[in-house]
């Protein structure tokens, strides 16, 4: 019979056979959801939440309190001078930390002004992209839409976060960079495992040459984050040594012979570019003192006699300085009233107080009007079982996500700050562990729902749906209880003047939240 152009051709016998890719390895390189468009209504009807709270009365208190009085201050010299400027002495102010939380106030005053409102809409903005990273982030994780926002709503109703997003503090921004900087790596975590699944389908031994930008994304915003408090350097290193361990974990799951010297040697080049970007974004922060003759310490080689080469000169006079810097912090042991230890965060055996007058009116013969940070009661006592618990599914369940939630909520709220003992520290501290602090609790209600059918090692999707409903109202019941929690307390995250009844029935602590 003659061949036509209809005529469909026969493989010959002896073709190759497309490469059959096993269901688990398929089922371990592929993510946990699909994409969602009607996710991201879900996620801006939390973020519509978070910002309508952190908004509200967001002026008060009037002027500058607790440290505000110190950055504010500093984000108008960058206004007017590009550097830190002590107007009383009409000289260069020493300071001990990098520029790039004093310049995202000094944004928000540019656009709204040098009052209460223009230093604080920066940390509103930081905080409310924090909620919805935390929900997308979650979504990512646990394979659910749902999940990701009741972690948004946790985050959201987390008196800790409402604080500090309400006030000029550079906390907030850490606290943004370092989870943005996680989030960023587990997109790249997903991706990478992507192009292992699509190579192994083709038949190939190993994915085509691509560029990681979310990986380079991570890198940049980690700059950021050491741009604002040299505390994000623990997160710095874990995170290398994150992504090192994730991609020798692909190579074991598409039985790489050797998968973790092949992984080592592979990643040993973007670990040297992870860094580089790193240290780069954070030296570009400094581009006010770089540009001008008269910061703290620009010129000290040339000011002590000595030959001051152009940019080789500017780095070591900016490394001396830091030196200087390094040197403060290691020494900070003066004591304060608010001052508290690692090992009292999670409990809140100290929370700050930014305000607190007795003079305010509220109709009744004695009032209170307090703003302190203190992160919602009920949410942060409950950090700690879900921590253990996290710990109990990365030993027993070998599920991946056990891990970074728990390490990272440790490197935040325990290290490095266990290793000076004698350093005065302060509750606001634990800011950059509070998103794995979520996550942590997040992973727990997911498991309590039957929410994680499709992660390793997990839950098995038969699971009966009449325990998949028991689970759903009890996790439905414990975002409630915190909402319901988040409202008791509210007054006393936002200065509202009470009675000093109502106020000392919200010191379930006593003295050690007084």
């Amino acid at each position: 019979m003659a061949v036509t152009e209809t005529t469909p051709l026969a493989a010959p016998d002896d073709a190759p056979a497309a490469p059959v890719v096993p269901d688990e390895v398929r089922r371990r390189l592929s993510p946990l959801i699909a994409r969602d468009p009607m996710s991201w209504v879900w996620t801006a009807a939390v973020a519509l939440i978070a910002a309508t709270l952190r908004l509200v009365g967001l002026a008060f208190p009037g002027g500058k309190v607790f440290d505000e009085q110190h950055y504010v201050k500093h984000a108008e010299t960058f206004i007017d001078r590009g550097i830190e400027w002590n107007v009383e002495t009409n000289g260069a102010d020493y300071v001990v930390h990098p520029p790039l939380g004093k310049w995202c106030i000094a944004l928000g005053e540019m656009v709204f002004g040098r009052n209460e409102f223009g230093w604080r809409i920066g940390s509103v903005v930081a905080g409310v992209a924090a909620v919805v990273i935390i929900t997308r982030l979650a979504r990512r994780m646990f394979g659910s839409t749902v999940l990701g926002c009741a972690a948004g709503l946790l985050m959201a109703l987390d008196g800790f976060q409402f604080v500090l997003s309400r006030f000029a503090l550079l906390d907030i921004f850490l606290l943004l960079f370092v989870v943005a900087s996680f989030a960023c790596l587990v997109a790249d975590r997903d991706q990478r495992r992507g192009r292992w699944l699509s190579a192994l389908e083709e038949g190939r031994l190993r994915p085509r040459f691509s560029v990681p930008w979310w990986r380079i994304a991570s890198a940049v915003l980690l700059g950021c984050a050491l741009s604002v408090k040299w505390s994000a350097v623990t997160y710095a290193i874990g995170f290398v040594i994150m992504f090192v361990a994730w991609e020798i974990q692909i190579r074991r799951t598409a039985g790489v012979k050797r998968p973790i010297w092949n992984g080592f040697l592979d990643e040993l080049g973007w670990v040297a570019l992870y860094t580089l970007t790193t240290i780069v974004t954070y030296v570009s922060s400094w581009f006010g003192w770089f540009a001008s003759d008269q910061g703290w310490g620009r010129h000290w080689l040339r000011d002590n006699g000595h030959s001051e080469p152009p940019v080789i000169g500017a780095l070591y006079n900016l490394f001396k300085y830091h030196r200087d810097m390094l040197t403060f912090h290691e020494g900070l042991s003066d004591k304060h009233p608010y001052q508290s230890w690692p090992m009292e965060w999670l409990l809140l055996g100290r929370p700050v107080a930014f305000h607190y007058t007795g003079d305010a009116a509220c109709g009744a013969p004695q009032c209170a009007s307090e703003v302190v940070l203190l992160g919602t009661p009920l949410l942060w006592w409950s950090f700690i079982p879900a921590l253990f618990a996290v710990a109990w599914f990365g030993l027993s369940r070998r599920d991946w996500r056990a891990w970074p939630i728990l390490g990272f909520s440790l490197l935040g709220v325990f290290i490095p700050w266990v290793f000076y003992p004698k350093r005065t520290m302060f509750y606001f501290y634990a800011a950059p562990a509070e998103p794995f602090l979520i996550l942590a609790v997040t992973f727990v209600l997911g498991v309590v729902a039957g929410q994680q059918a499709r992660s390793v090692s997990v839950l098995t999707p038969d699971r009966p749906a009449r325990r998949r409903t028991v689970g759903a109202v009890i996790a439905g019941s414990y975002l409630g209880v915190i909402a319901v929690c988040f409202a008791y307390f509210y007054p006393i995250y936002t200065g509202q003047a009470i009675t000093y009844a109502s106020w000392w029935a919200r010191m379930w602590l006593g003295n050690h939240w007084v």
